[in-house]
């Protein structure tokens, strides 16, 4: 899979169901075929993976110590409310009950493209994490991708 880029404004309807945009839905060929699973995402806001990307997650935390009780706690959270979806006929996902609760989705939602994973954010919700951006992003750009040895100090 590449990566997925852009950023979609959607309405659920009264059943909870979402359109998949057209622009994602090219980026997305696999999702008909393998199926999609929807899961809480580390804040308030849901995540949705392909199948295969899913499957690469479940593939680290095979990898992690079952023994180690922080390690059972983490793996029991992330994986805990994850749900295969499929799209319908019209091209649509029925997203959780509970994972709406969640993620305190009512309505409008906007999806982020994450590299390989896409954002389900509470439109009101979306926004006021937009309002929050760092003050001063080049300092945070710096200090990340420093890190990361990816700002030209290899």
């Amino acid at each position: 899979m590449s990566y997925l880029t852009g950023e979609f404004e959607c309405k659920l309807d009264a059943k909870g169901r979402m359109m998949i945009p057209a622009g994602l839905k090219k980026q997305l060929p696999e999702a008909e075929t393998e199926g999609l699973v929807i899961n809480r995402g580390l804040e308030k806001y849901l995540v949705i993976y392909t199948k295969t990307e899913w499957d690469k997650k479940l593939d680290e935390l095979s990898e992690l110590n079952e023994y180690d009780r922080k390690v059972n706690q983490f793996v029991r959270y992330f994986t805990g409310g994850a749900t295969p979806v499929v799209t319908d006929a019209a091209g649509r996902i029925n997203l959780p009950k509970s994972l709406m609760e969640y993620a305190g989705i009512t309505g409008e939602v906007v999806l982020t493209c994450m590299l390989n994973k896409v954002e389900i954010w509470d439109k009101k919700a979306h926004q006021i994490m937009l309002s929050n951006e760092p003050e001063n992003f080049a300092e945070l750009a710096e200090e990340v991708m420093v890190k990361k040895g990816k700002a030209g100090n290899e």
